[in-house]
């Protein structure tokens, strides 16, 4: 989201009107609805994320990280990926760090489990789907096996739904080259507290996604929470209990946990405070410079009635970045920020290579027509002429090739063959020094 607002910023503002400075801990922009195509191969990882300096070439870029936002004194504190930290003057801040995986204090999720929020996240679940593949393939060990064969997701939002189904979709595929592997021996379950998935496409078209993903062998645990994972032994509310090596939380999210370090007006949930221009207000009562968007941003809904706020969506925040972008330069400009109005157009959740649930201004969408929804909309929305190429020509290639189904598991240690084959440094013995002679002197 900040990418959007600031590629449009530096397009509205010369120069010499101001001086557009973007500050993230990483080179490039996620765009995360291609997590799960880069995951499951259909197209490379690098084509899911956007160089920020190949987009941003009239902006200042700083790769650190903002540690705190001291907005009486217009300051921000930027620990830096090398070197001591530095102060940041502004005049107009955009808030947008986004949102953290919401995660809950449950028995050895801090040790088994792993995310589905960056792309690194999604190249390690890669490698290690497939290496499990290759584990199974090649033990002795029935329980061995059985661990290896089994993935258990948790959470049924759009993160997960499409997670989920993208690689079961490739390790199906995968089984093909495995002939020590039958399809039956291998065992997805899908852990949701509520007793619905993918809300936002509705409840019709999710319980369609629901039936669908049954009829691919899917255990779907509904209404069920998941109380332990310690060294991998999964134990469910419902009473069901089994042993796996992948667990794989998608379980919400919540803003970033650097808002803390702020004194700008947080919600109760820990969002930043907004008004429908965008601008961070304390209740009603405007905070002069300050804006927000996306994840971290409470947004009222004037499309949805009276206590309605926008919702974590990349259709909402893609918005949002254009006109909390116009509404800087407006005030630079001496001119009145204007209101941001956007009615939900509907959602298109993926569910595996040509498979889709769709709604969409209220017609429901399934099965293929819903996938070419999916993937037509966001390579429209992925930013940059040549992100949407290669994204095009990975879809092609896929189509015509097939999918990689390689594990790249060097990659999580790469110095790991290079030790092994470095011989240690022996210490060098210690040098015995001859006895200075001592003087002595003699007096006849």
């Amino acid at each position: 989201m900040g990418l959007f607002a600031a590629l449009r910023l530096s397009k509205k503002l010369s120069a010499r009107e101001a001086e557009v400075i973007v500050v993230d801990p990483q080179p490039h922009m996620t765009y995360q609805p291609f997590l799960p195509e880069a995951s499951a191969g259909n197209i490379s990882p690098r084509h899911a994320v956007v160089p920020l300096r190949r987009e941003l070439r009239r902006c200042t870029i700083i790769s650190g990280e903002v540690t705190r936002i001291d907005h009486a004194n217009k300051k921000v504190l930027v620990e830096t990926i090398s070197g001591p930290a530095r102060e940041v003057e502004y005049d107009h801040i955009l808030v947008a760090p986004g949102s953290v995986s919401r995660t809950l204090p449950i028995p050895g999720l801090r040790e088994q489990g792993i995310g589905f929020k960056t792309i690194g996240e999604a190249i390690y679940l890669r490698n290690h789907f497939l290496d499990r593949l290759d584990v199974a393939a090649t033990t002795t060990d029935p329980e061995t096996k059985r661990r290896a064969l089994t993935f258990c997701f948790v959470g049924g939002g759009y993160a997960g739904i499409e997670a989920l189904a993208e690689m079961e979709d490739m390790v199906r595929s995968a089984l093909k080259y495995y002939p020590e592997i039958k399809q039956d021996e291998v065992r997805f379950v899908l852990v949701e507290a509520t007793q619905r998935i993918l809300p936002e496409i509705g409840p019709d078209m999710g319980a369609y996604a629901a039936r669908q993903l049954r009829r691919r062998g899917i255990d779907m645990r509904l209404g069920t929470f998941l109380e332990s994972c310690v060294d991998g032994n999964v134990k469910l509310s419902d009473g069901e209990t089994f042993i796996t090596d992948t667990v794989v939380w998608t379980a919400g999210v919540k803003p970033s946990p650097m808002l803390a370090n702020t004194d700008l007006p947080l919600g109760p949930r820990g969002h930043v405070n907004c008004l429908p221009t965008l601008q961070v207000a304390d209740g009603e009562t405007v905070v002069e410079g300050a804006w927000a968007a996306g994840d971290c941003a409470q947004v009222p809904d004037l499309t949805g009635g009276v206590g309605a706020w926008c919702s974590p969506s990349a259709q909402h925040a893609v918005r949002q970045a254009v006109v909390v972008a116009d509404n800087i330069a407006r005030v630079i400009h001496g001119r009145e920020p204007k209101t941001y109005r956007h009615k939900y157009l509907g959602s298109v959740a993926g569910l595996g290579l040509y498979k889709g649930a769709a709604k969409v201004y209220g017609v429901k969408v399934p099965g293929f027509p819903a996938w070419l929804m999916h993937r037509f909309y966001h390579v429209s929305q992925i930013p940059s002429f040549n992100r949407k190429v290669r994204v095009v020509a990975d879809w092609t290639l896929a189509f015509l090739l097939k999918r990689e189904v390689v594990a790249l598991g060097q990659l999580h240690a790469p110095r790991e063959e290079f030790t092994e084959v470095t011989p240690p440094l022996e210490p060098k013995p210690a040098t015995v020094e001859a006895p200075k002679a001592e003087a002595a002197a003699v007096k006849a």
